[in-house]
């Protein structure tokens, strides 16, 4: 295997890696909640901080990698950080102690985010053809490794820290042999110019929020929506896994869409998709049309993000500059979406929520239509 050909398996295997951990703190929070005796609003703190160390550490990870070392070196140091922060909950004895270690999961997540994604644009552009789609296919199946191997820890009956600790082992021991692999990608002057207008960049980042905020959205409404359809609460599991399974089969075809299409093409296209499914979901309240409208925004938001992180790569100083601003973008369309809808939903229905969503999906569509041109 040439050097390129090993730099982009060791970035396949970080980004499983990070996917796997992010699978299995989604496993762990229910049994966190019962194991601290969390009340409703204590829990949602917990994942604010999370979040918050996650949104806060992007743009840090950003502006201040190009000057600590190249793309490969600094997603090798943060993946060994994520997978040991993954320890940190064994170590928290209330739920304040929780928060902080929840923090700083975060956090070290959003460095590794931004540091994978910038150094897979670099072996995207050695490669001189689309692979985004391919890395984050693998943090997908790695999300889907981590739920499964959290559920039978759980099943077994591991405590949530054991569990959240037991796959940062595995993840370190799965990045430490490829950590040399990923080579040394590269570093840019921060000082110098912007190679795109910032308003370019800003565009990305709208279409980034507005499309983050619909998978914010289903994340957390899927199940609730298909319950309040007809569809018993152990059924309504079944609305994320079909948005989770398109989202995987869309990953591993996305490189070759991407290479016939380009990447802005791509992503109006799937905002279309996405959209359709959420109106068809609000439109035709019924179980098979529901779980086929999730599908469809699985489908059509599959591509989105590596196509505008491959976009973005190019924008900043760095790598990880213009993949920064984006993904904080993102990000907090995330956060936002879940509590848009549930606004939505208290004011109007939930049909109404999801409505709002094909909305938003059409206007991300419209911008990047305008924007083929940073392909």
């Amino acid at each position: 295997m040439t050097e390129l050909g090993r730099a982009r398996a060791a970035t396949l295997a970080v980004f499983f890696v990070n996917g796997l951990g992010i699978g299995a703190w989604s496993a762990a929070i229910p049994p966190l909640k019962f194991d601290f005796a969390l009340s409703d609003g204590s829990l949602s703190l917990i994942l604010l901080a999370f979040a918050g160390g996650a949104v806060l550490f992007m743009p840090i990870g950003g502006g201040v990698a190009p000057r600590w070392a190249p793309t490969g070196v600094t997603t090798a140091r943060a993946a060994f950080a994520f997978t040991i922060s993954l320890a940190l909950p064994l170590l928290a004895s209330n739920a304040l102690a929780l928060a902080a270690a929840a923090f700083a999961m975060g956090a070290a997540s959003g460095l590794l985010d931004v540091s994978m994604n910038a150094h897979a644009s670099v072996v995207e552009r050695r490669w001189s053809a689309p692979i985004m789609s391919s890395f984050h296919a693998a943090f997908s199946i790695g999300g889907l490794a981590g739920a499964g191997i959290g559920a039978t820890l759980l099943y077994f009956g591991a405590s949530a820290p054991a569990l959240l600790a037991t796959v940062g082992a595995l993840g370190c021991c799965g990045v430490a042999p490829v950590s040399r692999a990923l080579g040394q990608g590269e570093s840019r002057d921060p000082s110098s110019a912007l190679g795109w207008p910032a308003r370019a960049l800003f565009a990305l980042a709208i279409i980034a929020f507005l499309l983050f905020l619909n998978e914010g959205a289903i994340i957390d409404w899927s199940g609730v929506y298909l319950a309040s359809v007809g569809a018993s609460t152990t059924f309504a599991a079944t609305g994320f896994a079909a948005f989770s399974i398109a989202i995987v089969m869309g990953r591993l075809l996305g490189d070759r869409v991407v290479a016939r299409y380009g990447r802005m093409l791509v992503v109006s296209a799937g905002a279309l998709v996405a959209a359709g499914g959420f109106a068809l979901a609000a439109a035709s309240p019924h179980i098979a049309t529901v779980l086929l409208g999730y599908a469809m925004v699985g489908a059509g938001l599959s591509n989105v993000v590596p196509a505008l992180f491959s976009a973005s790569a190019g924008f900043g100083a760095s790598p990880g500059q213009g993949i920064a601003a984006v993904a904080t973008a993102g990000y907090a369309g995330l956060l936002s979406g879940p509590p848009l809808v549930g606004a939505i939903a208290t004011w109007g229905s939930l049909r109404l929520g999801f409505g709002t969503l094909a909305a938003a999906a059409c206007a991300a569509a419209l911008i990047s239509l305008a924007g083929r041109r940073l392909d």
